[in-house]
């Protein structure tokens, strides 16, 4: 299957797309994934990319699409992909519809994390980093450490990262809304959104992804017989 997973911040996008990745046997594309891996390569598009970024500047769609492109172009993602992060919006939906269209392929489905904003902001705003070592995280509600503001593992400080604020994570749910939200009803008036509760544990959400993804899937097999 060729999926856009999409959803806002705080949504679970990156877990979910690591587990349904595995469990459809395809790979999972990421922007950040697409970036990194390009320009500590080396290629014209990261040089491109580097270019922009050091300057401060945001890397333009035709660059991101062109990485894209050529990530669903190699044999792993023959049989399909899992597209994380891309596109951000409307624009970048419709230059990927045209890349896919000169390969001679479609997109199976957009799958639509849903979450309530007021859980979106629970969830980033409680996360709490250890200062010693980033990998230890904690959560005020979910996973809180035996003892405020120190690390269970190594006894570092515990601490708010800046993007993990209130007001930040407001910012970023309103970029969401204003750029990314969008794509949701452009692809939806294509038949290809499925929306699902991300709510729950993350095995819980991931079933629940799989069987959505598998009733699209026996529903355009219907229509095409």
């Amino acid at each position: 299957m060729r999926i856009v997973l999409v959803g806002p911040p705080g949504a679970g996008k990156g877990t979910q797309a690591a587990f349904l990745a595995k469990n459809l046997s395809i790979p999972h594309i990421s922007t950040g994934d697409l970036f990194r891996s390009n320009i500590n390569q080396k290629t014209e598009l990261g040089k491109l990319a580097k270019s922009y970024m050091d300057a401060g500047n945001l890397v333009p769609d035709e660059v991101t699409i062109g990485m894209a492109r050529d990530r669903m172009e190699q044999p792993d993602a023959a049989n399909g992909f899992l597209l994380d992060g891309f596109p951000r919006n409307v624009s970048q939906a419709e230059s990927l519809d045209q890349a896919l269209k000169a390969d001679g392929v479609e997109l199976d489905a957009v799958l639509d994390l849903e979450v309530p904003e007021g859980e979106v902001v629970k969830r980033i705003a409680g996360r709490r980093i250890c200062r010693k070592d980033s990998s230890h995280v904690f959560h005020e509600s979910y996973s809180p450490p035996k003892k405020k503001g120190v690390c269970d593992v190594c006894g570092g400080e515990l601490y708010q990262r800046d993007d993990d604020t209130e007001e930040t994570v407001r910012k970023r749910l309103e970029v969401y809304h204003t750029q990314t939200e969008p794509i949701i009803d452009y692809y939806r008036a294509q038949g290809l959104v499925v929306t699902i509760s991300a709510l729950g544990k993350v095995d819980e959400v991931t079933k629940r992804a799989m069987e959505a993804l598998q009733r699209k899937d026996d529903e355009d097999d219907r229509d095409d017989a």
